[in-house]
């Protein structure tokens, strides 16, 4: 029935953020789709994510879409604050983060923050 590999994709309000932000930012190979305002993210293990901008009308994702597995959140954490990214904090909610950021009851330690769009990504702990 299907005849390639599944991929996943999200919107942005802008591309050039987008590629920025996740080529600079966030370190992953990002390449151009076949029309202007459409991206790739080529992702650790192979897995690649369309991102398409949808100006105005993009309206951010309010839950987590992208999870990056790391070997210790907190200085996944460190380094990406050292690149620019700002943390969530979850305060008064049974999500409550600490002061970095890192919530940690419950499952493996997890940051979440969000891209230049609004979209909320995360860093976790992996076990």
């Amino acid at each position: 029935m299907f005849t390639s590999t599944a991929y996943s994709g999200f919107s942005v309000d802008d591309a050039a953020s987008a590629r920025e932000f996740y080529s600079k930012v966030l370190g992953l190979e990002v390449t151009d789709g076949a029309m202007d305002g459409i991206l790739t993210l080529h992702l650790p293990g192979g897995a690649d994510v369309l991102v398409y901008a949808k100006g105005d009308a993009h309206t951010p994702a309010s839950f987590t879409i992208l999870n990056f597995p790391v070997g210790d959140v907190e200085a996944a954490v460190a380094e990406l604050r050292s690149r620019g990214v700002t943390f969530e904090h979850y305060e008064g909610t049974e999500m409550e983060t600490d002061e970095q950021g890192v919530f940690r009851r419950g499952g493996p330690p997890i940051a979440w923050f969000t891209d230049p769009a609004g979209n909320v990504l995360s860093v976790l702990q992996e076990s």
